[in-house]
């Protein structure tokens, strides 16, 4: 498949830090590609690179097939869509949508035409006489995502859309933006330092941190099999069971992560890994319990479903789990 985005060795230095330290990077056409991590990881770096608002310090990056360094913003067949959504108050929805197509020299007529089939495939037909102060914070992200969209890019850049919405709404936009990027086949790349964001939408996910990629692969890779101590503990929660206790499980002595979901309280399979410990502490959460248990000095977390009986504080439990949910980690 041919790269919609290719990073060689690619760093952006402001003084002596280094915001994006050697990365390698492919992105496919037509993929929703998310680039995941905490503040100041290097993600944003690498979007603003993509976009042309920033030029590399090293490296060589590719859009389509063609050289971006050096080219401009407005050469680039990308569009942006922020955080804050950075809409023009003074103009109407109809006019926010069609002004780079005004930017372009577009007859007003078509562009017209071309913002209101944009405000449809985002869901506001009827909207575009209005003003942004008029709309919620929902509505404003669905039009700062027409504007974008309106110019046709192969490319969408998404720098943390989500992040100003409720959870509810957070939730429902996700789906949405699956759903239209998936209609219009072209490729989407998500910045965020929200998981759930990256593992819900993603067909990739790039883990940032310090500046470099920790891991890439897909959701369920990323969450399953984690490389480093940094991926196991931001991406979800993880267990990380030391050398000795991998050791005495009988798998090689080595850090491994666990997952507090894969682990069940008294229950038997075939080919389970046992610890026998002590609760140490046990929280609601909803839909499952969170609880603590003390095995032999190492605490390990198990997320059991709320509907079976959760064991009291003080209480002398076997847990279980399977060897394929251990996973020893390259950096441990």
């Amino acid at each position: 498949m041919t790269a919609a985005i290719l990073f060689q060795n690619v760093s952006r230095h402001f003084g002596a830090v280094k915001a994006v330290d050697a990365v390698d990077l492919e992105i496919v056409e037509g993929e929703f590609f998310a680039m995941l991590g905490p503040s100041g990881s290097g993600k944003t770096t690498c979007l603003r690179l993509m976009a042309g608002f920033e030029q590399p310090t090293g490296g060589h990056i590719e859009i389509f097939g063609e050289t971006a360094e050096g080219v401009p913003p407005y050469r680039r067949n990308v569009n942006t869509v922020f955080q804050d959504y950075a809409l023009f108050p003074h103009l109407s929805i109809l006019d926010n949508v069609a002004y780079g197509l005004m930017v372009k020299g577009v007859a007003k007529e078509e562009r017209r035409r071309a913002a209101e089939d944009a405000l449809s495939m985002v869901k506001l037909p009827g909207y575009g006489q209005r003003r942004p102060g008029q709309l919620s914070g929902g509505q404003r992200q669905r039009v700062a995502l027409a504007r974008a969209l309106v110019n046709k890019p192969k490319v969408l850049l998404l720098d943390e859309p989500l992040g100003a919405l409720d959870l509810k709404l957070r939730e429902q936009m996700q789906e949405e933006l699956k759903s239209l990027q998936k209609s219009l086949g072209i490729t989407f790349v998500f910045v965020t330092h929200d998981q759930g964001e990256a593992l819900s939408m993603a067909d990739r996910i790039a883990v940032f941190n310090d500046g470099r990629i920790q891991q890439l692969g897909t959701p369920e890779d990323v969450y399953k099999r984690p490389q480093t101590r940094f991926v196991a503990d931001f991406v979800g929660s993880s267990n990380v069971l030391s050398s000795a206790t991998c050791a005495r499980l009988g798998i090689p002595a080595k850090a491994a992560s666990l997952r507090p979901e894969a682990i069940a309280i008294g229950t038997s399979w075939a080919e389970q890994l046992t610890l026998s410990g002590t609760v140490t502490a046990r929280n609601f959460l909803g839909a499952v319990n969170r609880i603590s248990v003390d095995c032999s000095g190492e605490r390990i977390v198990v997320a059991s479903p709320a509907a079976l009986p959760v064991p009291d504080v003080g209480a002398a439990v076997e847990l279980a789990f399977q060897r394929s949910d251990v996973h020893a980690m390259e950096d441990a």
